[in-house]
């Protein structure tokens, strides 16, 4: 039997460590309008809040194959998490109905983009919803 997905905090260090050894997703759940003035991380996806819950059927696509999920916001303490745990929700419920065989861990970055731009750590500024990694 597949294991539940489970939710937790990841800090930038441990997520740059984590970054080049893992199929990992970074997923912006800010509006693409700061995602696009204040920049974004590189490499990560960007999947708005407001409509985070009916387009994820449609993203999980997306998701197929990755071993780790990292979500945040601007400074990961509302839309962040709420995403985050919506994404748990979703694939529980895909685990339960056996449409999918195992779940990535899934994260919420802590200090969201905030903390990782004032860290030093790259941005980028490219218009794309799903950044190559500038």
């Amino acid at each position: 039997m597949a294991s539940l997905p489970s939710l937790s905090y990841i800090s930038a260090t441990d997520l740059i460590r984590l970054r080049p050894s893992s199929k990992l997703a970074i997923v912006d759940v800010r509006d693409e309008g700061l995602r696009s003035d204040l920049g974004h991380i590189a490499g990560s996806w960007n999947f708005e809040r407001d409509n985070f819950s009916e387009k994820l059927p449609a993203w999980m696509g997306k998701l197929e194959g990755q071993e780790a999920v990292v979500l945040h916001c601007g400074k990961s303490q509302h839309s962040g998490p709420a995403c985050a745990n919506k994404l748990v929700e979703h694939l529980a419920t895909l685990l339960s109905k056996k449409e999918i065989e195992a779940a990535p861990q899934v994260y919420i970055l802590e200090k969201g983009f905030t903390g990782w731009a004032s860290a030093g750590y790259p941005v980028c500024t490219c218009g794309e919803a799903f950044c190559e990694g500038c």
